[in-house]
Formats: C-alpha cells, sequence, structure tokens
C-alpha cells in the first residue's frame, strides 16, 4: 500500500508544478503582449511625428523644382 500513495503523492505534485508553470507562463506572455504593444504605440507615434516633420519639407521640395 505504501508504493501506491507513494506514486500518487508524486503525480499530484508533478501536476501541482505543471500548474504553477502554466501560470507563470501565462503571466509572462501577458507581459510582453503588453509591451509589444506599447512599442508599437511607440512606433506608430514616431511615423506620425516623423510625417509631420517631413511634410514641409516635401512642399519645399516641390516648389524648387
Amino acid at each position: 500500500m505504501l508504493w501506491p500513495m507513494f506514486f500518487l503523492t508524486l503525480a499530484f505534485c508533478g501536476i501541482a508544478v505543471l500548474g504553477v508553470l502554466a501560470v507563470r507562463v501565462g503571466l509572462e506572455a501577458r507581459r510582453f503582449a503588453r509591451a509589444v504593444g506599447d512599442g508599437c504605440e511607440r512606433v506608430a507615434r514616431a511615423a506620425e511625428d516623423l510625417e509631420r516633420a517631413a511634410t514641409p519639407l516635401a512642399a519645399r521640395a516641390r516648389v524648387e523644382r
């Protein structure tokens, strides 16, 4: 009776460890997704700033031709 209880306890501990790791992976994936979203927003803002800065230069280049 000792061995079946030992293996049952071992299996439960293994499933508990896998559950903890799954939660940690989920939290890290959420954090990574948030970081990617922030990066996308920064790139979009930088593209808008670049477009705003380039508009007068493009207009000036058209006039000089």
